[in-house]
């Protein structure tokens, strides 16, 4: 799932230009058994199957032996709310990270003991933690500097101070079907330029 998502884009030219390392480790290289197990049912009852604790034990430690001081971040609805401002905490540093994405009806609760933070991106439930990571990847990796070029392009972006959405952008041409690009954005003036996009940018959603 990652393949196409890692290498496209500015994802790609991120690790082209060196800018940040990507890679990933299947559970099932850790499985248990001659068909390589990663799941069991839940003691106690109920439907589905949860994560066995030795793939994920075995995958985490694999992966610190490359990262020894990386942290471990678990996919899960009751995470933390993932924002910008969260991710421009973790472009800023220079840990690194190794995501968990769970699977089927969810993870035996010991992996607890490995992972640093548990992350969301919000209240509603997915098949597993693989979108969720790749989101959260691209918002930290677009946010180091040189991935995306202009020093301004992620400064002006929406949510970057935390509250407000970005104004709207127009391109050539200046009239398309009856729509006219307005004219300040036209008028060369800069300062009155700015007090537009000030006056257009809206207040972010709190919900």
């Amino acid at each position: 799932m990652f393949t196409g998502v890692f290498g496209s884009s500015m994802m790609w030219k991120a690790q082209n230009g060196e800018h940040v390392q990507l890679s990933t480790i299947n559970l099932r290289d850790y499985g248990l058994g001659p068909r390589k197990q990663v799941d069991d049912t839940p003691y106690g009852g109920g439907d589905g199957m949860l994560l066995k604790p030795e793939p994920l034990f075995a995958a985490v430690e694999a992966a610190k032996a490359n990262d020894p001081t990386a942290k471990v971040l678990l996919m899960t609805p009751r995470g933390e709310r993932w924002k910008q401002a969260t991710a421009q905490k973790y472009a800023d540093t220079d840990s690194g990270y190794i995501f968990i994405c769970g699977r089927y009806e969810g993870y035996d609760e010991r992996i607890m003991t490995v992972v640093d933070t548990e992350l969301s991106v919000g209240d509603y439930v997915l098949t597993g933690g693989e979108l969720p990571a790749m989101t959260i990847i691209d918002s930290i990796v677009r946010l180091i500097p040189g991935v995306l070029g202009g020093e301004q392009s992620a400064a002006i972006e929406s949510f970057s101070d935390g509250e407000t959405l970005e104004y709207p952008q127009y391109t050539r041409p200046e009239e398309f079907n009856g729509m006219r690009v307005p004219d300040v954005l036209l008028s060369g003036h800069h300062g009155e330029i700015a007090k537009w996009r000030a006056a257009n940018s809206k207040k972010a959603s709190k919900d």
